[in-house]
């Protein structure tokens, strides 16, 4: 049997079919690099909780200090999630007798039947966590809010969302550019959660130069120097 050729003409379509495979694989492998990297991934997440909890209203239009319900930040590595308990000595709604707990504010609310729910029954509610750190991350919130470093560093405005969502990428990179260059993060320790601090609306508007100096005296002050080494984060 004579063996089959290809025409000559078919040697032309060889370098080609190699050229498509390579832009493929470099156009696949951008893809993939860009839709896994942590500023596309976290950046804009907003899970819808169980109780539509407005930061906006509490912690902007109120003003509740943001301890008062994460309130381990100061002294824990973790941002505890408040226990329904928090929740009920405002909105702890009406017993059978009509009389309240502690207050009954929007005792009647449809989307506060979550948080009623919970108290009756001592199961706690499934809150959707936001901001989640890999396993293999250690962060000490304690460290950061003591030494002048604002939720507002990481969080961004909670006092303005409604629904609060990603707003820093929480990448590796992103954070060690804070720890190599820190004075513009740093402020009065007793500001850390006046989250309007530096601008018209916190009283005491501030350019970001003045915000670097002044964190410059703060770290200089109370010896602060991040540190960069990788068993810091990676223990």
């Amino acid at each position: 049997m004579d063996r089959f050729l290809f025409p000559r003409w078919v040697n032309k379509f060889v370098p080609l079919m190699f050229g498509v495979v390579l832009v493929g694989a470099a156009y696949g492998g951008s893809v993939l690099f860009v839709t896994t990297s942590p500023e596309i991934l976290n950046r804009g997440y907003r899970p819808e909780q169980p109780v539509p909890f407005s930061h906006k209203l509490h912690a902007g239009r109120l003003k509740m200090d943001c301890r008062y319900c994460h309130n381990t930040v100061e002294k824990a590595s973790h941002a505890a999630v408040p226990p329904t308990e928090t929740c009920g000595n405002c909105h702890s709604g009406a017993d059978s007798t009509g009389a309240s707990k502690y207050a009954a504010v929007h005792a009647t609310s449809v989307a506060l039947e979550p948080v009623r729910e919970s108290l009756a029954t001592g199961e706690s509610i499934d809150w959707m966590r936001v901001h989640n750190m890999p396993d293999f991350v250690f962060f000490n919130h304690s460290a950061h809010v003591t030494q002048g470093v604002s939720c507002v560093e990481c969080h961004g405005r909670v006092d303005k969302m409604d629904v609060v969502q990603v707003m820093e990428p929480i990448s590796m990179s992103w954070c060690l550019e804070c720890h190599r260059n820190p004075d513009s993060h740093i402020r009065p320790a007793d500001e850390v959660t006046n989250l309007a601090w530096g601008t018209e609306a916190g009283g005491n508007e501030m350019s970001e130069e003045e915000k670097r100096l002044l964190g410059k005296q703060l770290r200089e002050e109370l010896n602060i120097n991040p540190s960069t080494n990788c068993s810091t984060c990676h223990r």
